[in-house]
């Protein structure tokens, strides 16, 4: 995967940095997608005639397409090629943000949603995979590793800023023609600058990509369902008793199929499966954080979109500055130790968010503890990401790309729904406030839950491939 160079520092042809930033580029228009319409929400709602159930599927649907199609967009990558599946991904990608921003209709933005889904789906594993496969040096990957990581963790608090500036100063609806100039901007240039990976010709596994597809799909409804309607409901149940039966034989296909979507070898080692864990975990906890707090901004503090997008911009600032510096400290003291710092401090950040009341201020209740949970963070998504990474074949490159942002897409959803239902019944009606005691305190036990998973991993796992 990685070739001897005596290139002293990361990426530093010219060529080769302009094409890990273009690459990069187009993680960060996907990863802000989710979240740039949420401050722009209720004007969506006034314009398009949304009721107020159906006003959430403008999120949702993306999520639900973009998490159930991963497994199997990663896949794609590795059989055709990662830059074709990248720019066909970035195409549909392109065109449904094109149809979105001009729907007239709340069907005809839902249904553009799911197609962007569809097409993140797809680019998004060849993202990760050819940040990976464009590293010569180890020094390289890690640095890249780290660059991919930092762009995803601002691409959230990003789309909330851009979301709001857009929403008061133009309309709701740049907010998704934004990505028509740029994605066509992101695939001229990856076809310029970014040769072909090799493909791994094969027939595709048609049963363990409908069953993967459609459990994951499942899975992801029924966290959200169970946000909305509660744990409960008959739905959310039956949700994930579907979610339960289709991955049960997507598993037995996976196990038998000589050319699978996904290969089980890629669980059974016990780094990346603890990985996985901690990432899911600390995800959910991260994207819980950003979806109560934003409307904490707005319904208790009086913040406008603008200004409730502009909130996070000391957790957008300190995640690049100390995703700098991770490299170096996996180096030094191996992903291990900053798995469990990081763990340690979005815990601690959560119970001080737990604080907040009617009276709180921006800059002594929300602040602080928006750093110290901006420095947990950037201590866990990049040592998260090398662990789960790391001595992954170059064939199976697409898949465990795959693999690594469901996880994420499935953490975030389960987070989002267990603060969000915990809130819902700790709360009084009317009264939002009186629910985040409770909602962070839960936060707080499962992002220290995370730390735990992490002390099970090799003191240096991992520091080969972490070395800056």
């Amino acid at each position: 995967m990685a070739h001897a160079t005596s290139s002293p520092s990361a990426f530093e042809a010219g060529p080769r940095t302009l094409a890990l930033w273009v690459v990069l580029a187009a993680q960060l228009m996907l990863q802000m997608d989710f979240l740039i319409v949420i401050v722009a929400l209720p004007r969506i709602q006034h314009e398009l005639g949304f009721t107020a159930a159906g006003l959430s599927w403008v999120p949702n649907a993306f999520a639900l397409a973009f998490g159930g199609l991963l497994l199997l967009g990663g896949r794609l990558g590795d059989l055709m090629g990662q830059v074709r599946a990248f720019r066909y991904g970035l195409g549909l990608f392109i065109v449904a943000s094109l149809w979105g921003g001009l729907a007239h209709t709340s069907a005809g933005l839902i249904g553009a949603r799911v197609l962007q889904g569809m097409g993140a789906a797809l680019a998004g594993p060849s993202v990760l995979a050819l940040v990976t496969l464009m590293a010569r040096t180890e020094q390289e990957r890690a640095r890249g590793l780290s660059l991919f990581i930092a762009v995803s963790s601002i691409g959230a608090s990003a789309g909330l800023i851009l979301g709001g500036v857009l929403t008061d100063f133009l309309s709701w609806r740049w907010s998704l023609l934004i990505n028509v100039p740029l994605g066509i901007a992101v695939v001229a240039a990856v076809g310029r600058l970014v040769h072909e990976t090799q493909s791994s010709p094969a027939r595709l596994d048609l049963g363990g990509a409908a069953t993967g597809t459609a459990g994951s799909a499942a899975l992801v409804y029924g966290f959200i369902h169970a946000a909305e309607q509660g744990w409960g409901s008959t739905v959310t149940l039956l949700s994930f008793v579907a979610a339960l039966a289709l991955l049960t034989i997507f598993l037995m296909i996976e196990r038998r199929h000589p050319a699978p979507v996904l290969k089980l070898g890629l669980l059974r080692n016990r780094q990346r499966a603890a990985g996985l864990v901690v990432m899911a975990l600390i995800v959910g906890m991260h994207f819980s954080l950003i979806f109560t707090l934003v409307q904490y901004l707005q319904q208790v503090l009086g913040l406008n979109p603008l200004m409730a997008g502009l909130a996070y911009v000391p957790l957008t600032a300190m995640v690049f500055v100390i995703t700098h510096f991770v490299p170096g400290l996996m180096g030094r003291f191996g992903p291990r130790t900053l798995l469990i710092a990081g763990s340690v401090l979005v815990a601690l950040s959560l119970v001080l968010f737990a604080r907040l009341g009617a009276d709180s201020i921006y800059l002594g209740g929300v602040l602080v503890p928006l750093i110290i949970h901006a420095t947990g963070i950037a201590l866990v998504f990049a040592p998260g990401t090398v662990t789960i990474m790391e001595a992954v074949p170059e064939a199976d490159t697409g898949a465990a790309s795959g693999l690594l942002q469901m996880d994420q897409q499935i953490g975030g959803a389960l987070g989002i729904a267990i603060v969000a239902s915990i809130h819902a019944m700790s709360a009084t009606p009317g009264n939002f406030v009186s629910g985040l005691s409770a909602a962070f305190i839960t936060g707080s036990v499962i992002a220290a839950l995370a730390g735990v998973v992490a002390a099970t991993l090799p003191r240096r796992a991992g520091e080969a491939g972490a070395r800056s």
